[in-house]
């Protein structure tokens, strides 16, 4: 019996030399499409973009607002925020950022896309007319004015008294930034003098001449928009 199997199995070509490179040649080809295939799922996973590297080519609110609506997972939102007004911790922090700056807290991302520094004044003020008053004449006033001021005389009693420009403010300027309310010389002179001085300011060109008493510390403000995302 045992010579007639091994007969049949010569004659079929079954020999144990022929049967063992078929179950390898099958493992490695199996092998192989495991490594393949391990491969291509981890390349799947690196190629995805991670939240800062998609928050590095945003630059634009509406940039942000796209990809809100791209992303709705990363549960995505446009923050406005402003110095004095936002105090919570994380708001506080990201008010101290500048525009493009992009962190990481915990499993949240955000990128500031906008920020507006500004700083508003305010004074009281007189103003002399030198198209009514002769030079010599205003510097006499503004002596006249000051020493009273130094006497005692409050700024804005004074100021009802001789300002020439018929405001109804008693000369408070209230707060104010730009050129668009008094002029460029005005707003610098206010900027660089302390609290309670008392200076002249004068626009020789348009023949304006005001004596000036900065009322109040400069107030900084500060207007960011922020994009904020799940993720890192």
């Amino acid at each position: 019996m045992k010579r007639r199997l091994v007969s049949f199995l010569y004659r079929n070509n079954f020999t144990r030399s022929s049967i063992r490179p078929i179950k390898k040649t099958n493992n490695i080809g199996m092998k192989k499409s495991i490594v393949g295939l391990l491969v291509l799922l981890s390349f799947s996973v690196f190629a995805q973009e991670t939240v800062t590297e998609k928050f590095q080519k945003i630059t634009t609110v509406q940039q942000a607002e796209q990809f809100i609506a791209a992303n709705p997972p990363l549960k995505g939102a446009i923050l406005k925020l402003s110095v004095g007004k936002d105090t919570a911790l994380i708001e506080k922090r990201l008010l101290m950022q500048k525009a493009g700056d992009i962190f990481s807290v915990r499993y949240v991302t955000y990128k500031v896309l906008e920020a507006k520094d500004t700083t508003d004044y305010r004074a009281n003020y007189i103003f002399l007319d030198g198209g009514s008053l002769s030079p010599s004449e205003i510097d006499s006033l503004k002596k006249v004015i000051v020493q009273k001021h130094s006497q005692g005389v409050s700024f804005d009693k004074l100021s009802d008294e001789y300002t020439m420009d018929g405001n109804t403010t008693r000369g408070d300027t209230d707060w104010f930034f730009g050129e668009y309310m008094f002029p460029k010389e005005f707003q610098e002179a206010v900027a660089t003098h302390k609290l309670n001085e008392v200076f002249f300011v004068d626009v020789s060109e348009k023949q304006w001449h005001y004596i000036v008493k900065k009322t109040h510390e400069d107030r900084v403000k500060k207007d960011i928009v922020v994009l904020r995302a799940n993720g890192r």
